[in-house]
């Protein structure tokens, strides 16, 4: 599709819902959530994070992350200088909120009626925020996809292989894209090179969420 590193020039000029794009195993599908459903999926995330409060987690090297997160379901995921794992309850001590059904749809769509998720992950992006290349690899089974949403400024997704140091490919997403990490990409190196700061009108005082449900026992 692309050379590593380069950009997908086709997404650029797109706008309104549209195909499945393949990015290098990633399934992404373009304006899966009209701007009614992100606004509504917005107001119940503000619920979730007025019970489960926006923390910046620290990584095993003692670096603060650039990016703000909190959880719903069952687990959050967490990170300190014990490592990287997922934790019953948030750090203050409460018990993560319920996932919003707003949320459970889209799983339920795209992935399972049957089997939730146990935990999403909300990641807060502002100003220089970024999430260097991962695998999400903190799950038990690693059968069940990742399922991530993006809401708010747009920012430079970037996928490479399994292998750490391969090739990449890039993905300007928009609010309201739904990508899905499954099958021989579930553990492919991902992450956000940066974000476009004032590209939606989403969010008031601007900014990124990216929401990402997972499958943990």
């Amino acid at each position: 599709m692309e050379s590593r590193g380069s950009v997908m020039k086709t997404r650029l000029d797109f706008d309104g819902p549209g195909p499945v794009l393949d990015l290098g195993g990633v399934m992404v599908h373009p304006g899966w959530l009209d701007t009614a459903a992100q606004a509504a999926m917005v107001e119940d995330l503000r619920a979730v994070i007025r019970e489960a409060p926006l923390f910046q987690p620290m990584t095993p090297r003692g670096q603060a992350m650039s990016v703000r997160m909190t959880a719903a379901g069952r687990y959050g995921w967490f990170s300190d200088r014990s490592g990287y794992r997922y934790i019953p309850a948030h750090p203050a001590g409460q018990p993560w909120p319920p996932i919003p059904d707003s949320v459970l749809a889209a799983w339920r769509a795209l992935v399972s009626q049957v089997r939730m998720p146990d935990c999403c992950l909300v990641n807060f992006y502002t100003g220089a925020a970024r999430m260097g290349l991962h695998q999400d690899r903190d799950e038990a089974d690693f059968g069940w996809p990742v399922l991530s949403i993006s809401l708010g400024d747009e920012a430079l997704f970037r996928v490479g292989t399994t292998t750490r140091g391969g090739p990449t490919r890039s993905l300007w997403l928009r609010s309201g894209d739904v990508a899905i990490l499954g099958g021989a990409a579930r553990l492919a190196f991902h992450g956000i090179d940066r974000v476009r700061p004032g590209s939606s009108a989403l969010l008031p005082k601007g900014g990124r969420i990216n929401l990402t449900l997972r499958v943990v026992d």
